[in-house]
């Protein structure tokens, strides 16, 4: 009967969603990731609609549910996918249902003051609201990519398109931590040439290590205390990986540096102690690459900062979005200059979709990424 409102059904695995409804992982607090069927988005003006291929598990998925990132309740979870068209709306261009594209899980709208500013990153909007969190949208302050559909924000200046030989795999992780990986690389200013050293080979770390090598960088050296991450690192084109298990990491890089420091260091995985380890590594005058999400508050001991006289250099980074970012990175492994697909190491249905956010949050069975498929 018209104007009859539809009740949303329970969750049931395996029962495909109905009556305008779709699947998706949603954050109902803290420790709560739970499958349910949410209505499927609609594509008003300027806006498009996606129907989700392949996504993706990101640290920092795990970091809201483990309330160091506050979200709303309900929030659909997931900012890194690969999708085809399923809708569009009025005032979008270039772009026809049933192209297969993706967006940076950054999704700057190409005209506030900060996007002008050639800083998409930090992204607040056409209002221009100060207080916006930035960039980051997806599965943040609107819904995301864990789901059969999303609405893709700002497709005018994000929504780009896979060129057909290519496969989801090729591209999936270019939309997160390929792009942040990288921009570590680029922001710390790599010269041909330079040493650099990147703490924790996880996925971001890893991508960061392809960044090095794509700057020129003569010697990457690639630190973990997991011997299959840094076999990965060595795929990804570390020189050298150090087992901090089995070996004095600080006393090895002296070493091979003859006491002079790397020019780079590369923190990639957001705890103290490997940010403390990145200032006593590098040269005078050398950089300290920061990407990694601190859970808690982070210091700066003096005595690693030379006393405020080493010339030292400390740059963050935040996943740099818009829809010529992706192209460039598209390019890159369209021209065989990148590939991150040997990080993909476990793959899940979205009924299984639990299961595979209790894996990546233990990090067990060797998991490194996981794709998740519709």
């Amino acid at each position: 009967m018209a104007g009859t409102e539809v009740t949303q059904p329970s969750f049931i695995k395996g029962k495909p969603a109905a009556n305008g409804f779709m699947k998706a992982v949603v954050f109902r607090g803290i420790g709560k990731p739970v499958l349910e069927y949410k209505p499927i988005p609609k594509a008003g003006p300027n806006e498009v609609v996606i129907k989700t291929t392949s996504t993706t598990i990101c640290g920092t998925d795990i970091h809201i549910l483990h309330g160091e990132h506050p979200v709303e309740d309900g929030r659909v979870l997931g900012h890194e996918h690969v999708g085809v068209v399923h809708e569009i709306g009025e005032g979008v261009l270039g772009v026809s249902v049933g192209d297969r594209v993706i967006c940076g899980s950054c999704t700057p709208c190409g005209t506030c003051y900060y996007c002008q500013k050639g800083l998409p990153s930090q992204c607040i909007g056409p209002e221009g609201d100060h207080k916006h969190p930035g960039g980051w949208r997806l599965g943040n302050t609107v819904d995301g990519t864990h789901a059969e559909y999303f609405k893709m924000p700002f497709p005018n200046y994000n929504i780009t398109r896979i060129p057909d030989e290519l496969s989801d795999d090729d591209v999936l992780l270019v939309t997160d931590i390929g792009s942040t990986g990288i921009a570590a690389a680029e922001k710390a200013n790599i010269q041909v040439g330079d040493t650099v050293v990147v703490f924790a080979c996880g996925p971001v770390g890893l991508c960061a290590i392809a960044g090095a090598r794509l700057k020129g960088a003569s010697l990457i050296i690639g630190v973990d205390g997991n011997s299959d991450r840094l076999e990965i690192a060595e795929k990804m084109g570390a020189d050298i990986t150090l087992n901090f298990q089995t070996t004095n990491v600080l006393e090895e890089i002296n070493r091979m540096t003859e006491g002079k420091g790397v020019d780079v260091a590369i923190e990639a995985l957001g705890s103290q102690q490997t940010f403390e380890n990145c200032m006593k590594v590098i040269r005078r005058g050398g950089t300290v690459s920061s990407v990694g999400i601190y859970s808690g508050h982070l210091t700066i001991p003096i005595e690693t900062f030379a006393g405020g006289m080493g010339d030292h250099h400390i740059v963050t980074t935040l996943c740099p979005g818009g829809r010529e970012r992706m192209q460039q990175l598209i390019n890159l492994v369209k021209h065989h200059r990148l590939s991150l697909t040997s990080m993909i190491t476990h793959r899940f249905h979205i009924d299984d979709a639990l299961e595979a956010y209790r894996l990546f949050e233990n990090q067990s069975d060797g998991v490194i990424k996981i794709v998740i498929n519709f």
